[in-house]
């Protein structure tokens, strides 16, 4: 599994608001994740910034199931 610096690192997008979402679901709530969200959520730091940008600050949603409950409970530890 992908070490937590490194996971802290690649949720650093450069874009305030995807980086604010990013660190906190990390700080957050990562460690208490079960390991197949976070498998989720370490291919969702894998995805563009563009598609984040969409997933996470638009309704858009992706094709894949578990991708989509992994952005709604990132955008639930922001609330």
């Amino acid at each position: 599994m992908t070490s937590i610096s490194r996971i802290r690192w690649q949720c650093r997008r450069g874009m305030r608001e995807l980086d604010e979402l990013l660190s906190s679901y990390l700080e957050n709530k990562y460690q208490e994740t079960s390991d197949k969200e976070k498998i989720a959520f370490n291919e969702l730091l894998e995805l563009s910034d563009p598609e984040l940008v969409k997933l996470l600050l638009t309704p858009y949603q992706s094709d894949v199931p578990l991708i989509n409950e992994m952005v709604s409970k990132i955008k639930k530890t922001k609330l």
